[in-house]
């Protein structure tokens, strides 16, 4: 089995596992939870991101992954602020 093979079945077994990140946003039942769902899904597609850079031979896609990871940093400090100025 070549490389790109297993990194494309590992890209597969990330984007089944963002399903489940979802589903936990769809029934919540907390904007805590529905929060850390979405940096699940953020996590995983910048995974699947890097996975197939390599497997497609497109070395820019580990570029915009690195850019949504930036962005998920700001995003998880906004929710973060916006929670304690809450309470």
């Amino acid at each position: 089995m070549s490389m790109p093979a297993i990194f494309l079945g590992l890209a597969l077994v990330l984007l089944v596992t963002m399903t489940a990140g979802l589903l936990r946003i769809v029934i919540g039942p907390s904007p805590a939870d529905r929060m850390m769902a979405a940096q699940l899904l953020g996590t995983s597609g910048i995974g699947v991101l890097v996975l197939l850079a390599p497997a497609l031979q497109m070395p820019a896609l580990i570029d915009v992954g690195l850019i949504f990871a930036l962005l998920a940093a700001v995003s998880v400090t906004a929710f973060t602020r916006r929670r304690i100025d809450q309470d």
